[in-house]
């Protein structure tokens, strides 16, 4: 400061030039302003917006935090800049229903902000600076096209080039009446009575055997519906004014031109309440109480936001749906699960920046039609059939038991078929009995499809089937580190109900994010949900300060079951198998396929959510659940969801084909046959080991020596047998010769004498004398080659006078 010259800081130390940092919040720093205001609308809030003078950020040591309940708080921080600079801050926004936004005021370019030190030029006024409209219906049936210029008017008509006001009075005739309504002699349109319904012309009673059905359908936009407000809500302050914020347009609705093309143009509806049709029983199994479908489109030059909140019992509106961009004609439904008093919220942000004048007049949202159903004191644009009750006055509808649909021709009740559930909403004919997926069966009043924990599954030729009872109670999961684009970490946390109970979904998903207005965090609020599978994300407490983690943004992945199967694809919905990767197995993974309600704008059909059930023996009953190794946060493009589960639970029930026998060798006239599990064991409970089994048995000792002894008798049987045919063998060959020797005489002669030496009362077969001794065999061969090839025996003889052998 001394010779007014910038020199570099000593070493050690640092400066932040002619920068100012906050990093102490003891108090509220010199500068700074704090304001809270109401952001609801009158009509629909129960506070004052005295009760917000409270809630206001607050400084807590090393940060300061805002409020977190219905009201605005808006933290401001003047300054005067010499030159052109930034501004960073670090922030923490957990909860994603909660608006927050930092935008920056230059009061030097806006003559509407106090303070200015000069004035700018009005500028000539162009069709961005005027909107249309138009009047109500006359007695005539017509409507006046009007044209207004734009609040608070910042453009000139004098100057050059500056466009005029179109002129207004141009008559059309009015549209017809929306649904439900008729048009009286005054052309305004009133709705139908009771039990009555119309196409928006005039009003019919419904036929026996019908009932109206009731809602608001609104496709006629020439007067703002009665239960419809619409207003603007700065983009700068956050501040309602006294504008209008949509216009009508005849066939549709659509934003008008605000004061700055920042400021979110409001449209609000607001319902009493809802209940079922009359012939239709009450559902404590299915959630949906009535449904909001609307058309709507967007066109924007720039980053525009169309957003889509809901709000319930007069409490603040939360988002539930964002489109950015121009988006064309489309549809979106959102299903109601509570009666009670509902609000429905569009609001419109042309940009988010703020600038002078306005650019972006032409970029607009657009309503075409809005329809509610089950409305409590609604109207009719239809009369749908009903069941009927025979009585004294004559047939009245009635209510339907739980899981009984509608005869269309008839009337009568009739229950659906096992494994359907009833389509809750249209209840007629058996076409609104829906059948359940693979693997699952409906619930006694068919209002759901559920898995018991238990499937069967046919493969390999056998039936395999599971008990998944270890696996029934909720597990959680968390993912892997993620980091905002600050360095803050979180985590996305997963809680998972395989089979849930009869149906009734046990995974439970909190948003806890405690209330910062009490130091020690003694109060907190929560919003919870209740789905097989839901995700939550985790703050852990090195980021948040406070001992345990918060969790915020609570997601249903999973609301539905579709089905069990061993396929990789079922009703649309894919578990690519190379996402869990495995070692080729005996038995194929279960897998449980669910969806949710949800349809947001990134997932148009909904998220979806698939679990391997992977048979492990190594892993214990309760298993362990894995995210897929390529997405971490267990989906790949944030509609698909996939897990594994492996767990020895998971394994089929044993059966008898997965042991096998074992008998012993005979052991002291005892042998044992042991029953033993096949390896790898792919199976748990079921069946158990047959007992061991222990039988009567001959040693082989035993059975040698029968062996041989009976070989040994054999074998002399077989001796004598061959000796006693050889003897006889021979008797026989010796008369045969005799035989052919008397053959060859003539029939006068007599037989020569076989030997000379041969006396009366001889045997001559005891002289019959071989010329050689032979062995056994030798002679045994002699018996087969008796025969000469001329076809003559050859014996040999011996002669009576000793001569040589002579051949017959």
């Amino acid at each position: 400061m001394k010779d007014q010259s910038c020199k570099p800081c000593a070493e050690g130390r640092y400066s932040l030039g002619t920068g100012i940092r906050f990093d102490e919040w003891d108090e509220l720093p010199h500068g700074f302003a704090n304001l809270a205001t109401n952001m609801e609308l009158e009509d629909s809030i129960t506070t004052s917006p005295g009760n917000c003078t409270a809630s206001k950020w607050v400084p807590r040591g090393d940060y300061i935090a805002s409020n977190t309940d219905e009201c605005t708080a808006t933290l401001m921080y003047a300054v005067n800049l010499k030159q052109s600079g930034t501004v960073n801050f670090e922030y923490y926004y957990p909860d994603s229903s909660i608006v927050f936004e930092f935008f920056q005021i230059c009061p030097c370019f806006c003559p509407l902000e106090k303070g200015s030190s000069s004035c700018k030029v009005r500028p000539a006024c162009t069709d961005k600076d005027y909107f249309y409209t138009h009047t109500a219906c006359d007695a005539n049936g017509e409507t006046q096209l009007m044209y207004k210029w734009a609040e608070p008017k910042l453009c000139s008509e004098d100057l050059e080039g500056a466009v005029k006001l179109p002129a207004s009075g141009v008559k059309t005739l009015c549209p017809p009446c929306n649904p439900g309504f008729f048009k009286t002699n005054s052309s305004t349109c009133q709705p139908c009575p009771y039990g009555s319904y119309s196409n928006g012309s005039d009003c019919t009673h419904c036929p026996a055997g019908t009932e109206p059905a009731l809602g608001f359908e609104y496709k006629w936009w020439n007067t703002l519906p009665t239960n419809m407000e619409t207003t603007v809500l700065s983009g700068i302050n956050f501040e309602y004014k006294g504008m209008t914020g949509w216009e009508v347009a005849g066939d549709y609705i659509y934003t008008a031109v605000g004061a700055s093309d920042n400021d979110f143009m409001i449209l609000t509806l607001v319902v009493p309440g809802f209940r079922p049709p009359q012939s239709v029983m009450a559902d404590t199994e299915n959630k949906e109480v009535a449904r909001i479908t609307f058309v709507f489109e967007t066109i924007c030059s720039v980053n525009c936001e169309l957003y889509f909140m809901v709000g319930m019992n007069s409490r603040t509106n939360t988002p539930v749906e964002t489109w950015k961009g121009s988006k064309g004609k489309q549809s979106y439904t959102y299903i109601i699960e509570k009666n009670a008093t509902m609000s429905f919220t569009w609001a419109f942000q042309r940009t988010t920046f703020h600038e002078a004048g306005r650019k972006y007049t032409s970029d607009v949202a657009k309503l075409y039609s809005i329809n509610i159903t089950n409305v409590m004191d609604g109207v009719a644009s239809y009369c749908r059939p009903c069941a009927l009750e025979a009585s004294d006055m004559g047939s009245s509808c009635t209510s339907c038991p739980a899981g009984y649909y509608i005869d269309r021709g008839s009337g009568a009740c009739h229950s659906c078929p096992s494994d359907t559930i009833l389509k809750a909403h249209q209840p007629y004919g058996i076409q609104a009995c829906t059948a359940c997926g693979p693997g699952t069966k409906s619930n006694k009043i068919h209002s759901l499809c559920f898995n018991d924990c238990s499937f069967s599954a046919s493969f390999a030729g056998r039936m395999l089937d599971y008990n998944f009872s270890a696996l029934a109670h909720p597990i959680s999961l968390s993912g892997g580190a993620s980091f905002t684009s600050k360095g803050l970490k979180y985590f996305h946390h997963f809680t998972l109900s395989l089979c849930g109970n009869q149906g009734k979904k046990m995974s439970v998903c909190t948003d806890n994010v405690t209330d910062l207005r009490i130091p020690d965090g003694e109060t907190e609020f929560s919003k919870s949900i209740t789905a097989y599978v839901c995700q939550v994300v985790i703050i852990p407490p090195e980021v948040t300060g406070y001992k345990a983690g918060v969790s915020s943004q609570p997601v249903s992945l999973a609301d539905r079951l579709i089905g069990v199967t061993t396929s990789m694809t079922l009703d649309g919905i894919t578990s690519p198998a190379d996402l869990f990767a495995q070692e080729p197995m005996a038995i194929p993974d279960v897998i449980f396929f669910y969806r949710s309600n949800d349809v947001t704008q990134s997932c148009s059909f909904g998220r979806s959510t698939t679990v391997r059930i992977r048979c492990n023996p190594l892993k214990p009953a309760s298993g362990n659940l894995l995210l897929p190794t390529l997405c971490s946060d267990g989906t790949c493009d944030g509609c698909n969801f996939h897990f594994l589960w492996e767990s020895m639970a998971a394994c089929p029930l044993c059966a008898p084909v997965d042991y096998h026998a074992i008998v012993s060798s005979c052991v002291a006239g005892i042998q044992k046959t042991t029953y033993v599990w096949r390896e790898p064991k792919l199976c748990v409970g079921g069946i158990s080991l047959p007992e061991q089994k222990v039988t009567i048995c001959k040693t082989i000792d035993f059975w040698l020596k029968v062996g041989i002894s009976a070989g040994t008798c054999t074998a002399i049987l077989l001796i004598a047998l061959t000796c006693y045919f050889w003897k006889k063998n021979q008797k026989l060959e010796y008369k045969y010769s005799k035989l052919v020797m008397n053959a060859s005489l003539k029939d006068c002669d007599l037989p020569a004498a076989d030997s000379c030496a041969i006396m009366e009362g001889e045997d001559v077969e005891d002289d019959l004398i071989f010329t050689s001794k032979k062995s056994i065999f030798g002679k045994i061969k002699s018996l087969t080659s008796k025969r000469t090839p001329d076809g003559f025996d050859s014996v040999p003889l011996k002669t009576s006078s000793g001569g040589p052998d002579v051949d017959l």
